[in-house]
């Protein structure tokens, strides 16, 4: 009897449960038709007249690496976080961003996506594989030894020795789908046209022998299409093979889709080469395809900064900027570096490169734009230097974790101070849409910050001349030439070019505007040149053998606070190229550097009450900065587009 009485009342749970289930659930398709017609009611402006802060590149407890370092914050959590909400991070701390961001692409891995969630929550008798019942104990055993099973196998996954369960994608499918829906259903419940857009993407692991040849794949599509592809396996893939999975995605769906290279200096010289991937020569066609699928790069992030090195630039003296601990070797430090690799690894050699390649295919495979991200494993999207919150859970803020080593695979050679409060992406659009964004990145209408959030404008063009700073500039310039990202045809005469900088609202002055100059020279080599167009105290700074001096220091160390008595709020000017050849292909980009400022190392000291190494101490302060996306200039037969 008592039997009975117990079947019905599981029975009757069982039903109540249902009935829950289907009246609570959430229709993905219904929602994602709320939000396409929350879309279509944004009214667009008629240039782009505000520039929108986000995050491409965030992990979450998806991510295969991030659940094993610690992480316990999902997507939704992700997203509060990055629309302003406080959240309480993993280790227990509140998190909150002092102003929220404008979009959030939340990329987790597609190797392996949840994959290490389901070992942690397997029963220990079904493992099977004795190193994947090795890394399910250790994740089990404490934080500590959890951190070392993911740098196993991260070390393993560089290597090619990861177990087949987590190579294979196939045994992996129906997880993989299951994980991918939801996640975009939880995308546009959290969408807000006009105030907050979350973007759909993952990031494309390539480490060919842990040379980093990362990318994160961004679309521009809600649930309806991106619901019908999963995310494309990387780890031993081809690039082409990428590219292959976004042809025949926009072409069965309708859909578009880019692609965002980043930590090219974990890469050991391969993420631009002048060959093709298999040695061969650039062809014009290969040239032309990378161009179109990736026309934005990541320039600066956790893991170090790409935009230039003092090997390649030895008379730019703000050169190698978070370039400490990354320039050793690749990703997991399983490969040491040496110089002939830095050529292809950082951005502003890339360009140059790219207009070597363009004069001799036709094509220019390296014309990008400049974005920053911050590639958190922690599911919170900071870039801030007073509230950062690391790579990793186990890097979360507490006393130590600026001077221990911290390394993806070995021990050595990195420690907690090489890594970087950094970045975001600063995008020009006519409206926080989904549509504006993605089609922002493809005109290269972007910038990257360090984190401060700068407002930067760039533009290119012939006649400047009537421009007046006191009026609607901004659209004159819209009329009358490009914007960044942008290309202009050789007129015959010296271009001119708009800049102007204006301070974050709660950071620092700012010390000079600096254009850089690249181009190809009538032999046929490269050339580079820094100028400085525009800087604080012009009068009182006056050039010395052709460098303006240090803009000064307020930074107290004891204390970890600065003082805006120098510098300027504001910057701007037009300038005319003094060194300009007819018929020479060039690129010209903006970067803005601020004032010396404290990074996180020397909050954290100051908060916890511990003294810095010297070598420490002396990265604890440093000039912040933007770097806007290129305008080039050519002869109108080697124009070429990347949008």
């Amino acid at each position: 009897m008592i039997k009975k009485i117990l079947g019905v009342i599981a029975l009757l749970a069982v039903v109540a449960v249902g009935i829950w289930w289907l009246l609570l659930r959430e229709d993905p398709v219904a929602n994602a038709q709320k939000a396409a017609s929350a879309e279509a009611a944004v009214v667009l402006t008629r240039y782009p007249q505000e520039v929108l802060w986000g995050d491409t590149h965030l992990h979450t407890d998806n991510s295969i690496d991030a659940f094993g370092f610690g992480t316990r914050l999902g997507p939704e959590a992700a997203l509060k976080f990055a629309r302003g909400d406080e959240v309480k991070a993993t280790m227990g701390m509140k998190a909150q961003l002092a102003h929220p961001l404008d979009f959030l692409v939340i990329a987790d891995h597609s190797d392996g996506l949840g994959a290490t969630r389901r070992l942690y929550d397997a029963p220990r008798m079904l493992i099977q594989d004795p190193t994947l019942r090795k890394w399910h104990d250790m994740m089990h055993e404490s934080p500590e030894q959890s951190q070392l099973a993911i740098a196993e196998l991260i070390t393993a996954a560089a290597a090619g020795t990861l177990p087949a369960a987590l190579r294979d994608p196939e045994a992996s499918a129906e997880n993989t789908r299951n994980i991918w829906n939801a996640h975009l259903a939880t995308l546009d419940k959290y969408y807000e046209p006009g105030k907050f857009t979350p973007i759909a993407g993952y990031e494309w692991t390539l480490m060919p022998d842990g040379n980093n040849l990362h990318r994160v794949v961004m679309y521009r599509d809600g649930y309806e299409r991106t619901s019908k592809t999963l995310p494309f396996p990387g780890i031993d893939g081809k690039l082409d093979a990428l590219f292959d999975y976004m042809d025949a995605y926009e072409e069965s769906t309708g859909g578009r889709v880019l692609a965002i290279p980043h930590n090219s200096n974990l890469s050991n010289g391969l993420m631009f080469e002048m060959t093709q991937a298999d040695g061969g020569p650039m062809t014009a066609e290969s040239a032309r395809r990378r161009a179109l699928r990736e026309p934005v790069i990541e320039a600066t992030q956790i893991k170090g900064d790409s935009e230039s090195h003092p090997f390649l630039s030895p008379n730019d003296e703000f050169a190698g900027f978070g370039d400490v601990g990354w320039e050793l070797g690749n990703l997991p430090l399983s490969a040491g570096k040496d110089n002939s690799m830095f050529a292809g690894e950082y951005l502003r050699e890339a360009l140059k490169r790219g207009l070597s390649i363009e004069q001799q295919t036709g094509a220019n495979p390296y014309k990008f734009g400049m974005i920053g991200s911050t590639d958190s494993h922690t599911s919170l999207a900071t870039a801030d230097e007073e509230n950062f919150f690391g790579k990793h859970t186990g890097n979360e803020p507490r006393e130590g974790r600026a001077l221990e080593s911290q390394n993806l695979g070995t021990r050595l050679g990195r420690f907690g101070w090489h890594y970087l409060a950094s970045g975001y992406a600063a995008v020009w659009a006519r409206g926080n849409t989904r549509a504006e964004i993605f089609d922002a990145m493809m005109r290269r209408e972007v910038y990257a910050t360090t984190g401060p959030r700068m407002t930067v404008r760039f533009f290119g063009g012939f006649d400047f001349a009537g421009i007046d700073f006191a009026s609607d500039w901004v659209e004159s310039a819209y009329a009358g030439g490009v914007p960044m990202g942008g290309e202009l045809t050789d007129s015959g005469s010296a271009p001119q070019f708009i800049v102007s900088a204006l301070k974050d609202p709660d950071g620092a002055h700012l010390d000079r505007v600096q254009i850089v100059k690249g181009w190809v020279d009538a032999s046929g080599a490269t050339r580079e040149k820094v100028f400085d167009v525009v800087w604080s105290d012009e009068d009182k700074r006056r050039a010395i053998g052709g460098k303006i001096p240090g803009v000064g220091d307020t930074v107290d160390r004891l204390t970890a606070t600065y003082t805006n008595d120098i510098g300027a709020a504001e910057l701007r000017t037009v300038w005319i190229d003094p060194e300009y050849r007819e018929g020479q292909s060039a690129f010209y980009y903006v970067r803005v550097l601020q004032i010396p400022t404290p990074r996180w190392p020397l909050y954290d000291a100051v908060k916890f009450g511990f003294d810095l190494t010297e070598e420490a101490l002396k990265g604890s302060v440093a000039q912040e900065r933007a770097y806007t996306s290129p305008i080039w200039i050519g002869p109108a037969a080697k124009a070429t587009t990347g949008a």
